[in-house]
């Protein structure tokens, strides 16, 4: 990981591509464009430029230098994407952090990372405040907009302070300008430190998979401090499009059809819930939209979402994207042109990385077998933050263990049978989580599916489904399960309880909190 800034002769500055870069050229070459809206009020390069210097002059002036690490415990609006280019302007790393944990979870992240400041805003101060008497190592708290507490600044009075400007320095593509912490889904989270060589990669990534170009419109839900949220978003700084941030809070797919409508925006990626959400909307078919471009990923997304998404958006393309946050995070694509003979699949790895399937031995399998797929290439990680040992063991002769099982068809498209960890075994047989999930899906009643191990004295372990329906005053038995169970699975995958819960506990990106689940029904 780059430790400090290099002093390069002319020619190898002048070669230099981040964002901090590219934001600098859009405000010079178009300064009164368009470059973010949100809640109505448009930010234009000149302005995102601006105020991303003046707050890294702020940092300066209160000792933050390259490679020192920044919190960002905030919700999704522009002074977010301003605080993470004024700290990336200074060399130093953002470290976007998930607003709805808890302060001893945060705390944990200050700790790990070693963050000397935190950005926060007026509805999570009360967190940030509890989380810095927990880590009195945060010498800084800066809070956008509302009141400020006791020993907090407000990020517009530093925005507005005198002083001499920080000395603008020479920051290489190798730089880490991000450290993203996983979901901890299953386990206590790492921060997987990316470059902005990673982002640039994965811009360029988006840019192929996505269509996306200098007049596409970008509409976000997704919250910031996930790498699928700042890392589609990546695309517009490079090429100057307009972003639109959509609030956060209380996922409403009619407030997403209003706005998408309104905006006029032509791409959106969503995770598969909402998905599910909006195409259940009354009015999705009704909507006059410019919607040229669905993207999806984050989690799986069952073949009845899929097909609900064709059948709703018939002049979109719909693009899976699929991949993890230690890859930047798009590893797969299944492009448009495939997305419905090949439902359920994530697609074939991108041009810009290799992929591979392979066995425990790291032995490449047959197409059609099960393994663990594998990556190198530009948009990996540098590492995990301070874990050299986790680093070590996620890598084998090269080559990075994303710890997902797939298997290709015929044609090499990769279908996701299930995160290894999560893979049941029962009487010596493998079940994968994911392929049962998928029958389950398609049961009408069914809102939402997890499956989970369940310590057996017999069979080792059993699978349990723990399902939540369309319609909370339903009942659903394992036996009206059966016939659907039986025409798509073998006896030995079929579960042998269910509990029926109001809804499935899910992450802020969506993804369904396995280790919970196990807490609660896995004895």
């Amino acid at each position: 990981m780059t430790t400090g800034a290099q002093a390069l002769d002319e020619p190898i500055r002048s070669r230099r591509n981040h964002w901090n870069n590219q934001i600098a050229s859009h405000a010079q070459m178009r300064p009164d464009a368009v470059a973010i809206r949100f809640r109505g009020v448009d930010t234009t390069w000149h302005q995102l430029n601006e105020r991303s210097l003046k707050f890294a002059d702020a940092l300066a002036r209160r000792g933050v230098g390259f490679g020192d690490r920044v919190l960002i415990l905030a919700l999704n609006d522009p002074e977010y994407l301003e605080a993470v280019f004024g700290i990336t302007a200074l060399g130093a790393i953002a470290v976007p952090v998930n607003f709805r944990l808890t302060p001893p979870e945060v705390a944990f992240i200050v700790g790990d990372s070693g963050a000397k400041a935190i950005v926060t805003d007026a509805l999570l101060q009360p967190l940030a405040v509890a989380v810095r008497r927990q880590a009195p190592t945060l010498e800084t708290c800066i809070v956008i907009g509302g009141e400020t507490a006791d020993g907090v600044l407000g990020y517009d009075d530093v925005l507005a302070e005198g002083g001499t400007p920080h000395t603008p320095l020479d920051i290489p593509e190798d730089t880490a300008s991000l450290i993203m912490y996983t979901s901890g889904t299953t386990g206590s989270p790492k921060g997987a430190v990316l470059s902005h060589a990673n982002m640039n990669s994965q811009s360029l990534t988006c840019i192929r998979a996505m269509d996306i170009g200098p007049e596409s419109i970008g509409f976000c839900t997704t919250p910031l401090f996930h790498i699928a949220g700042i890392g589609s978003l990546a695309p517009y700084f490079m090429l100057g499009g307009k972003i639109v941030l959509h609030p956060l809070g209380a996922f409403d797919p009619t407030d997403f059809l209003d706005a998408v409508e309104r905006e006029q925006a032509t791409t959106a990626f969503c995770v598969p819930a909402q998905w599910q959400m909006i195409c259940e909307e009354p009015t999705v078919k009704d909507r006059k939209l410019a919607l040229r471009m669905l993207s999806w990923g984050a989690a799986p997304a069952s073949d009845t979402v899929l097909k609900a998404m064709a059948e709703c958006f018939p002049d979109a393309t719909n693009v899976a994207v699929f991949g993890q946050t230690e890859m930047s995070p798009i590893t797969c694509v299944l492009e448009g042109k495939d997305a419905i003979r090949k439902l359920g699949s994530v697609g074939k790895p991108i041009a810009t990385i290799q992929a591979r399937v392979v066995d425990d031995e790291m032995n490449d399998v047959a197409r059609g077998e099960i393994g663990e797929i594998v990556y190198r290439g530009p948009t990996l990680m540098q590492g995990y933050w301070n874990r050299p040992e986790a680093t070590a063991a996620a890598f084998t002769g090269g080559w990075f263990r994303s710890g997902d099982l797939v298997r290709a068809d015929d044609e090499g498209f990769l279908y996701v049978v299930d995160r290894k960890k999560d893979m049941i075994i029962s009487g010596g047989e493998n079940i994968y989580c994911a392929e049962v999930e998928n029958v389950l899906f398609a049961h009408p009643k069914i809102r939402e599916a997890a499956v989970v191990g369940r310590a057996h004295e017999k069979w080792g372990e059993i699978p349990v489904a723990i399902v939540a329906l369309l319609d909370p005053d339903a009942e659903l038995t394992l036996a009206e399960l059966e016939p659907i169970l039986t025409e798509n699975l073998a006896r030995y995958k079929h579960p042998k309880d269910l509990v029926l819960v109001a809804e499935l506990p899910r992450n802020a990106s969506g993804k369904v909190v396995k280790l919970q689940l196990r807490k609660d029904y896995s004895s």
